[in-house]
């Protein structure tokens, strides 16, 4: 796990501080859940919308459902985040938008037909230079 420092509520998460307490909130929670495959992955450079995104698997949509409740109000009570939640109701895929953070909640059919890892992992550069030559 990360290990993070105290930061002001009010601080934005664009430092490394800030953005280490947000994951380590946000892995720790999901840990606690008994979420599976936790992944961190690195966005920077990549993406404009979030600098991580952390992917995890539950075994059911219940699961699902009270790990995205758990984690949002560890976000309020920490003053680190008010998260905007899709597909928090029954849903197989939830997607939690932390600000610089972004987490997937999944079952694991939905994961792997999804496949964000290979998306936005370390595939994700190997692909941007096939497209870059051809």
């Amino acid at each position: 796990m990360i290990n993070a420092t105290e930061t002001p509520a009010s601080a934005p998460h664009n430092d490394e501080e800030g953005l280490a307490r947000l994951l380590s909130v946000i892995t720790d929670s999901l840990d606690e859940d008994k979420a599976e495959n936790i992944v961190v992955l690195d966005l920077t450079g990549r993406a404009g919308f979030a600098e991580r995104m952390v992917i995890a698997s539950g075994l059911s949509e219940r699961q699902i459902s009270a790990m995205a409740q758990h984690l949002e109000r560890r976000l309020k009570e920490e003053n680190l985040a008010r998260p905007q939640i899709e597909g928090d109701q029954g849903s197989d895929w939830v997607l939690m938008d932390a600000g610089d953070v972004v987490v997937h909640l999944f079952m694991p059919e939905s994961r792997e037909l999804y496949a964000l890892e290979r998306m936005w992992g370390g595939d994700f550069d190997a692909a941007a230079e096939e497209i870059a030559v051809e």
